[in-house]
């Protein structure tokens, strides 16, 4: 699932590309919307929230609509020059948006609605503050983990409704970085600050294209791009040796319950030692 840094570029090519701009044709391809025509409306902006794309735009009357899109695990937006030929398949197009100088097109895209911009709290109002937004809060976010001090903190770092823009790479490497098992439940975390400042710092250090963690030294601090390094501290590495103490990287899994989804995570066993064991 695309991570906050990913909406982020894709919010970013979107707002380049379309703001500013009057839509020539509007195609939304999902059943609610099929017969929605925004031809002539005014895309605003295009913003980021969390995880999720929100397209501004307004109408010839003053009337302004939200296009709210998440890309979820396959979904993507991508912009052509007008009529330019789409690099995926056509039929996994769920919306095509076309002005005088570009086209977006949406492949797979796990949500798609379009709501009054007024309510947009009705799509994103459940989301803890942005990590990478101008709403980032971490008392708040602070707050929103410490009410559920028995779920572990790689769980609690996934729910957006803490925070927004962490996913399952950042949470891996946000936890390595403070050396935190992320099986660890919240109240074992001495230094939530830490992790959630290993996270930010992560999630802007990657808002240029590529994708890197190991720009930061075990501390969050920044030592550079460094020539041979893997990319990442721990995600993926499973067997490989911890870059900090040569330990083969173990992955396990995690789920908030039993039933519920279980998503991998990537661990240093020495540098982070699982709950009930002593470091």
């Amino acid at each position: 699932m695309p991570e906050g840094d990913s909406v982020w570029r894709a919010a970013a090519q979107l707002h380049a590309a379309l703001a500013g701009q009057q839509l020539t044709a509007s195609d939304f391809r999902v059943p609610r919307f099929a017969t929605l025509k925004l031809d002539g409306w005014t895309v605003n902006e295009v913003v980021p929230r969390g995880k999720h794309l929100l397209m501004r735009l307004q109408g010839p009357a003053e009337e302004q609509l939200t296009i709210h899109s998440h890309l979820k695990m396959e979904g993507t937006w991508q912009v052509y020059p007008p009529g330019g030929r789409w690099r995926k398949p056509g039929f996994t197009a769920r919306c095509v948006l076309r002005t005088a100088t570009a086209d977006a097109v949406g492949f797979s895209l796990g949500t798609l609605e379009v709501v009054r911009t007024a309510d947009e709290d009705s799509v994103v109002g459940h989301l803890g503050p942005d990590l990478l937004g101008p709403d980032w809060d971490m008392a708040e976010a602070e707050r929103r983990l410490l009410a559920a001090p028995e779920v572990p903190i790689g769980v609690a770092l996934l729910d957006q409704r803490n925070l927004a823009g962490i996913g399952n790479i950042y949470r891996c490497e946000a936890c390595f970085l403070s050396g935190i098992h992320p099986a660890a439940p919240v109240s074992e975390v001495t230094d939530l600050p830490a992790i959630m400042a290993d996270a930010k710092q992560l999630l802007e250090a990657n808002l240029g294209p590529g994708r890197r963690t190991t720009v930061l030294n075990a501390r969050g601090t920044p030592v550079g791009r460094q020539a041979g390094r893997p990319g990442y501290w721990v995600y993926r590495r499973e067997h490989q040796p911890c870059l900090k103490c040569g330990t083969p990287i173990r992955r396990g899994v995690l789920a908030r319950e039993t039933g519920t989804e279980e998503r991998d995570i990537y661990f240093c066993p020495k540098c982070q030692p699982p709950p009930g064991t002593n470091a």
